[in-house]
């Protein structure tokens, strides 16, 4: 198998090299593992393109590339510019903190999945929810390092991957913040979103004067209600939320069409 990873917490991040790690197991001794990741973190860039200046690319060592610009940027490198032939697979993560309920929106490690996806690549994001049973671990991605090729592997040999749609299916997956023993089993979610406030704005003054502004998070261990993925990982489960590159609210479009008719 030929895999493409990348992320959005940068080339030198520890989630990268537990992905490396995953991949490696799933690729086997016959099989190549490419690595296109930011030079920088770029978290969240959502699904952004530098479409108005360049980006520069650096060969860190043997298909190991490092770009400054987006996950998607990489993807889009690692497609047309660097990789001989097509990946089967793409990897994006294992991004250090959840990307579930309305974190999916910013998520840079989401962005470079949808990115391989728009290109008729099977694609997985990859996170792990950080929180007080985990985060003080030797490596915190425990639960992620230890489960993460199992829950690719149900996904390549059972999913549906849309194929034959307009916009293919690709996959979120977010492994819960407990160590890896504590663990429980897959669970198929929706996208939840939190009831509070999200991102804000906390504004300082420099010593010389200048205002600066801080975007700032909001608590993240709070329930979305049943069958979301923050519930899942909050209950312990790993969620597998399967999504597509399509904004479109399909059940409103009948009723907007009556509403617009004069």
């Amino acid at each position: 198998m030929r895999i493409l990873i990348t992320n959005d917490d940068g080339i030198n991040a520890p989630g990268l090299v537990t992905l490396e790690a995953i991949a490696a197991e799933l690729a086997g001794p016959e099989g190549e593992i490419w690595v296109v990741a930011p030079a920088f973190e770029q978290s969240g860039v959502a699904h952004c393109i530098s479409y108005t200046h360049p980006t520069m690319i650096s060969q860190m060592g043997e298909r190991r590339w490092a770009a400054e610009g987006s996950p998607a940027d990489c993807v889009l490198a690692g497609l047309h510019d660097i990789m001989p032939q097509k990946p089967d697979l793409v990897l994006s993560g294992v991004n250090r903190g959840n990307n579930a309920g309305e974190n999916v929106m910013y998520s840079g490690t989401i962005g470079g999945a949808m990115e391989a996806a728009l290109k008729g690549i099977k694609a997985i994001a990859l996170s792990q929810f950080f929180g007080p049973e985990n985060a003080s671990l030797d490596n915190p991605f425990e639960s992620a390092a230890a489960h993460g090729a199992g829950v690719i592997r149900q996904l390549l040999d059972h999913a549906d991957w849309g194929e034959t749609d307009d916009y293919a299916l690709f996959y979120n997956v977010n492994f819960p913040p407990l160590p890896a023993e504590q663990t429980g089993g897959m669970m198929a979610t929706r996208q939840g979103k939190r009831p509070t406030s999200g991102f804000g704005i906390e504004a300082q003054t420099s010593p010389t004067g200048r205002r600066f502004l801080w975007v700032r998070g909001s608590e993240q261990a709070v329930e979305t209600g049943a069958g979301t993925d923050v519930s899942a990982n909050l209950a312990g489960a790993i969620s597998v939320t399967p999504m597509r590159a399509d904004l479109s609210d399909h059940s409103a479009v009948a009723g907007l069409a009556k509403a617009l008719v004069k």
